[in-house]
Order: C-alpha cells, then structure tokens, then sequence
C-alpha cells in the first residue's frame, strides 16, 4: 500500500477548501448560463493557467538535452497525453452531470449526493482486486453520517428526483476520476497531467456546448466572476493538489479529506451569505472530522500489512 505523508493530506485538505468555497461560485453560474458552457469555459481557463508552467518544463528538458536525444524527449511528450484523456474524461462527465443537477435538486441534496465518491473509491477499487482495511470502511460509514447531517438539515429526503439521479452519476464519475488519478500521477508530472486533464475536459464540454447549447457573450461577461473562481482557482489549482496530494496519499483516504469540500461550503456559507449553520451540521462536521484522523491509522491495524511488510 501506499505511504500516507503528511504533506499529501494538507494538501488535499487545500483542494477541498477551494473546491468547497467555489461552490457558491457554481450555483450562482449556473443561473447565468447553461451547464456546457460553464464547464467548458472554467476547465479551459484552468488549463490556461497552468499551460506556462508546462510548456517552460518542456522548453527546459529541451535545452538541457543532448541534440540526439531531443526527438525521443518530444515523441515521449506527445505520448503522455494518454495519460490525460481518461482522467479528463473522467472529468467531464462528472462536472457536467453536477452542473445539470441544479437545474432539478437543491444544493445540499447535490452537496450530499455527490460527496458518496467516497464510498464509491473503495467499492470500485474491491472490484479491482484491492481490499481496504476494515477500519477504513468504518471511517467510510461514519464520514458518510456526518456529510447526512451536514447537507440535510431536515434529516429527510423529499423526494428523489433528476437532479439527485445526475449527483448520483456525478459521484461514480468523480470516484473514478480519484482511482484514474491515483494510477497515472505516478508515471507523470502533476502539472502536466492537470493540464492534459483540463484540456481534454474543456474540449469536449465546448463541443458539447456548440451542438446542445447556444453561447451567449453578454451572459458569459455576466458570469465572468463566478467563471473566473471557479476556473483559476477550482480547477487551475485544487485539481493541480489533487493530483499532487494523491501522490502521497492512499485513495480512500482521499476520498475522505476531499469530500470535506461539504463542510468547507457550509462555511465559506456562513461567511459569505451569513447562513449560520445548526447544531446538527456543526456535528457532521466533527463526525467527519474525526472519520479522517482515524482513517490515517487503518493502515497500522491492517493485518495483510504485517503479513507482507
């Protein structure tokens, strides 16, 4: 198993924090303007921020490179960018099944909804030969209670309806986004990976965008803030931490820190719109809280580890 560092979890904690204050950005986005190109439009401005620091590395490896060998260093570029298009896939399909969620759902139907990544990560991964340990599912079910009291107040559905159906999807796209990340950060850059990542993403929702949507440049300036948060900041650098951070960190455990993003938007909330959270929220926070520094010690109590050091 992987080695949980510490640095991964602060940094991963950072992702959740941006990725929970952006989404106020989102809602108030997507009354703006449709879905595709909200989407579209953010993930291509998150991979413009990043595409100066790519395309400096790349110019770098060059020029220290022997003559000969800068062809092989340009076609091994070129091919890392299957690296990219999975995860970025990923990607699209998850943030564009959430952003048509708020069409039909509520916010903290869709917050809760789509945090179940978490427990979609290791139920993916048993069906991919990887056992976590027990206490890990412990810490799953009980992060799991805490994201129910955080995002129902009320304790209570009133009713599933379409946009709940599209969070649902959303979380099994984002549990697969966190698995794809966790194989291919190994064999790749990080930055270079959010990067190829974003423009896949962006790419396709813009296609999309042209065929089912008709972009409007007044509504887009209109939208330009909540655009420009959720662009620079959500996707140009907490996806950038997330791949970072998950370097260090096992899947699960990921999981678990970047769902906190509930509880980071119920402050950001608080902040912000001067919703006060209950008493009941204020416990899933703790609960969750306390699921994520238990989940740090699965691995020490997991007995296939001491079998197999």
């Amino acid at each position: 198993m992987k080695k949980t560092q510490f640095r991964g979890i602060i940094i991963l904690f950072a992702a959740a924090f941006i990725w929970g204050s952006s989404f106020v950005a989102q809602s108030i986005g997507m009354e703006i303007i449709e879905a595709f190109t909200y989407n579209g439009i953010r993930t291509l401005m998150g991979a413009a921020v990043l595409l100066p620091i790519v395309a400096s590395k790349e110019i770098k490896e060059l020029r220290s490179a022997l003559p000969e060998k800068r062809k092989d260093i340009k076609r091994k570029n070129l091919s890392q960018w299957k690296y990219g298009v999975l995860p970025g896939l990923a990607l699209c399909v998850a943030s564009n099944f959430q952003q048509f969620a708020f069409i039909y759902s509520t916010p903290g139907k869709i917050a809760f909804i789509t945090a179940l990544y978490m427990l979609f990560v290791p139920i993916i991964e048993l069906f991919l030969g990887k056992r976590a340990p027990k206490l890990m599912w412990i810490c799953v079910a009980a992060g799991a209670a805490g994201l129910y009291f955080l995002s129902l107040p009320s304790g209570q559905f009133t009713g599933l309806n379409l946009g709940d159906v599209l969070s649902l999807i959303c979380a099994v796209f984002f549990a697969v986004h966190i698995i794809l990340i966790d194989r291919y950060s190994a064999d790749i850059d990080p930055v270079k990976l959010s990067f190829m990542q974003f423009t896949t993403s962006g790419v396709i929702s813009c296609v999309l965008m042209f065929i089912f949507e008709t972009p409007n440049t007044e509504a887009i300036n209109s939208a330009i803030l909540p655009l420009l948060y959720s662009g620079l900041l959500s996707c140009g650098i907490a996806y950038t931490f997330q791949i970072i951070g998950q370097k260090h960190t096992e899947p699960t455990l990921a999981s678990l820190i970047m769902c906190m993003e509930s509880v980071f938007g119920v402050l950001s909330a608080a902040v912000v719109l001067h919703q006060i959270p209950t008493s009941r929220e204020v416990s899933g926070c703790v609960l969750m809280f306390a699921a994520i520094i238990a989940a740090q010690f699965s691995d020490k109590f997991n007995p296939r580890r001491k079998q197999n050091p």
